[in-house]
């Protein structure tokens, strides 16, 4: 049984998300948080799977609130929710360890394939369109003072890599599928699955999202 929390500060988002997750028999609502300060504390008490998370909500926002949930050391993987045209926001939580990006105006069916990929442990969104998603992004972000700095190619959490998971860390950031890699890098599928685990271990990330953005910050991939 998948557990899941709501936050969002629409009552009737909130009712419509519960109505959809609650006719599966894999899957139920622990909880739905107005805002980012309820969705932590509930993570805390309830301890969900996943956490569908809203970017904009009054008082403690969805960003903070999902940087919160994964420095305290949560199991719960969390999904922003965001418009079509992904607001500025939404890369920044990428950054604080959500597991992908879901659309509000989403199909059921992919919403639901999105819950049941995120608590499995993979990304939400296809690693071409994660891919595109960052570019967009590291392009038009707008400069802040607070951005953290370029991460070099010495990066110590690129220390530990064979110079093979190097060159796999590199093309999942290019947005190239296990497949692809396989068939390109003339490897067996199995094979590439094991070195992305090991790359996932290595350095730390949690899913490929953020292996996509460690290659992004290393700069071991430049955008389009």
């Amino acid at each position: 049984m998948t557990t899941v929390l709501i936050a969002d500060d629409q009552p009737m988002q909130r009712f419509g998300f519960r109505m959809l997750l609650e006719s599966q028999e894999d899957m139920t609502v622990v909880g739905e948080a107005a805002n980012g300060a309820e969705a932590v504390r509930q993570v805390a008490e309830h301890h969900p799977d996943v956490v569908l998370m809203d970017i904009r909500m009054p008082g403690l926002d969805g960003i903070e609130a999902t940087r919160r949930i994964i420095a305290a050391g949560a199991r719960t993987r969390v999904l922003i929710i965001t418009t079509f045209d992904l607001d500025e926001y939404a890369y920044d939580g990428l950054r604080a360890g959500a597991s992908g990006f879901l659309v509000k105006d989403a199909q059921p069916e992919e919403l639901l394939a999105g819950v049941r990929a995120v608590a499995a442990g993979d990304a939400v969104v296809a690693p071409s369109l994660t891919r595109r998603l960052l570019d967009t992004y590291i392009q038009h972000l707008p400069a802040s003072p607070a951005a953290p700095s370029p991460v070099r190619q010495d990066d110590p959490r690129l220390a530990s890599l064979t110079e093979r998971e190097r060159e796999i860390l590199t093309v999942i950031g290019q947005g190239w599928t296990n497949t692809e890699i396989a068939e390109r890098l003339h490897l067996a599928e199995s094979t590439v699955k094991t070195h992305v685990g090991r790359i996932l271990a290595k350095t730390g990330a949690r899913d490929r999202v953020q292996a996509v953005i460690l290659a992004y910050d290393a700069q071991l991939v430049k955008p389009a």
